[in-house]
C-alpha cells in the first residue's frame, strides 16, 4: 500500500508533468492556455481516462427539472444535470419536464440489458463455420469459465452466430452490472476467442468485427438493442397541451408523424426522433459517460397518438449505454452530477438509463410542441444566440 507521503509525491509529479506538457504546447503553438490550466481535480484521478493530459476543458452545466418519474428503478422527482453549450436546450427540456410532471409523471421501463462485442473469424468455408457454431453450442461451460476467468462482474448471456462465406461473426452479449462495460466485454471475449481458435481451427481476425455495433449507427442495435433498451411514456391531458405547450393534441401528432416518421424514412434516417441525441449528449457529458455512444442514443423512435383525446407520447431507446461505476464516472465533477440524481455507484445503472429516457422524452415533447405552435425559431432566437 502506498504511504501518504508517497501518494503526495506521486500527485505532485503528475501535476508537474501536466504543467510541463501544457507549457510545451504553449511554446510549440504560441497559444495561451490560461483556462485549460485551471481545474480542481487531482490529475492522478484522471490517469485511467486520458493520456498526455495538459489540463481540462470546462463545459457549462445546468439542470432541468424537477421531473416526476414512475419507473422500476427511478421513482420520485429528479433534477437532471445537463452539460451543453447550446442555448435553449436546458430551457426546452425543463419545459417538457414541467408538462410531464403536471400530467402525473413519466412511466419508464428497462426491457433488455446486454452489452455486446462481435469478433470476426476466418474459416475455411461454410462447413467449417457450421462446425465452429456446433462446438460453441456444445461447450457452454468451458466458454463461461473462460469469461469468468477475466471478470467477477460480467456474465455471458448469449452468443449469436452470423456466418457469411469464409467469415464467421459471433455477437457476444453480456450482463455488465453497473459498468457500461466495453472494456470488460472486450477482454472477456478475447479470452473466449483464444479458446475457440485452439479448439476449432478458426482464426480470429479482429476482436471487433463491427457487428457489435459500437459508436456507429446500425440496424442491429435498433432492432436487438445494445446496453439498456428503455421505453418511456407519458399521457398529457389536452388542456395541459393547450395551456403549457400552446398547441393541440392533433397538431403535435401531425408534426411527429410527418417529421419523425415520414420525414426520417424519406431521409433514410436510422432514428425517428426530433433531437434525442441532444439530450443524451448533454446528460452523458455531465455524468462521465462515453459521448461517442450518443450515436446509439440517436436510434430513438418517438411516437405520438391520441389517448381518448389526450396526447400519448413515448420514446423507444434501444441502445442506452451508460454506467454508474468506472470510466468517466470516477472523475469528481461527473461523480457529483451523478449524485444529483442519486445515481452514483453500484445498483444504479438501470436507474440512470431510465432517467436518460425520461430526459429524452421531455426534450422530444417540448420540441414537438414548439414546432406545432410555430415557436421553435422564436425560442432559439431568444435563448440560443
Amino acid at each position: 500500500m502506498m504511504s501518504d507521503d508517497a501518494g503526495l509525491r506521486n500527485r505532485g509529479r503528475e501535476r508537474s508533468d501536466v504543467d510541463e506538457r501544457r507549457n510545451a504546447i504553449e511554446r510549440m503553438t504560441g497559444a495561451k492556455l490560461d483556462h485549460i490550466s485551471s481545474y480542481s481535480f487531482d490529475p492522478v484521478s484522471a490517469g485511467k481516462n486520458i493520456e498526455n493530459m495538459i489540463g481540462a476543458v470546462q463545459v457549462p452545466l445546468g439542470f432541468a427539472g424537477p421531473v416526476k418519474v414512475n419507473g422500476e428503478h427511478a421513482k420520485g422527482e429528479f433534477m437532471i444535470p445537463l452539460a451543453t453549450t447550446e442555448g435553449a436546450l436546458v430551457a426546452s427540456v425543463s419545459r417538457g419536464m414541467s408538462v410531464i410532471t403536471s400530467s402525473g409523471g413519466a412511466n419508464v421501463k428497462v426491457f433488455k440489458d446486454a452489452m455486446t462485442r462481435a469478433p470476426v473469424f476466418s474459416v475455411r468455408g461454410i462447413d467449417h463455420a457450421s462446425d465452429v457454431i456446433l462446438w460453441i453450442g456444445k461447450n457452454e461451460k468451458r466458454i463461461k469459465d473462460a469469461v469468468n476467468g477475466t471478470t467477477s462482474h460480467g456474465k455471458l448471456v448469449d452468443i449469436e452466430p452470423f456466418p457469411n462465406g469464409r467469415s464467421l461473426f459471433l455477437r457476444f452479449s453480456y450482463d455488465t452490472g453497473d459498468a457500461m462495460g466495453m472494456n470488460m466485454v472486450t477482454i472477456a471475449t478475447e479470452a473466449v476467442c483464444r479458446l475457440i481458435e485452439k479448439e476449432t481451427g478458426a482464426v480470429l481476425v479482429s476482436a471487433s468485427g463491427n457487428m457489435c455495433t459500437d459508436k456507429k449507427p446500425a440496424w442491429i442495435n435498433a432492432i436487438e438493442g445494445r446496453g439498456k433498451s428503455v421505453i418511456a411514456e407519458a399521457v398529457i391531458p389536452a388542456d395541459i397541451v393547450k395551456n403549457k405547450l400552446h398547441a393541440s393534441v392533433d397538431s403535435i401528432i401531425d408534426v411527429n408523424t410527418r417529421k419523425n416518421l415520414i420525414g426520417s424514412s424519406l431521409a433514410g434516417s436510422m432514428g425517428n426522433n426530433a433531437h434525442a441525441a441532444n439530450m443524451a449528449a448533454a446528460l452523458y457529458i455531465a455524468t462521465g459517460q462515453d459521448p461517442a455512444q450518443v450515436v446509439e442514443a440517436s436510434l430513438t423512435m418517438t411516437t405520438c397518438e391520441s389517448a381518448d383525446g389526450d396526447l400519448y407520447i413515448s420514446v423507444r431507446m434501444p441502445a442506452v449505454e451508460v454506467g454508474t461505476v468506472g470510466g468517466g464516472t470516477r472523475l469528481p465533477s461527473q461523480s457529483e452530477a451523478l449524485n444529483i440524481m442519486g445515481c452514483l455507484g453500484t445498483g444504479k445503472a438501470k436507474k440512470l438509463a431510465e432517467l436518460v429516457a425520461v430526459t429524452v422524452l421531455a426534450g422530444e415533447l417540448s420540441t414537438l410542441g414548439a414546432q406545432a405552435a410555430g415557436h421553435l425559431g422564436k425560442a432559439h432566437k431568444e435563448l440560443g444566440r
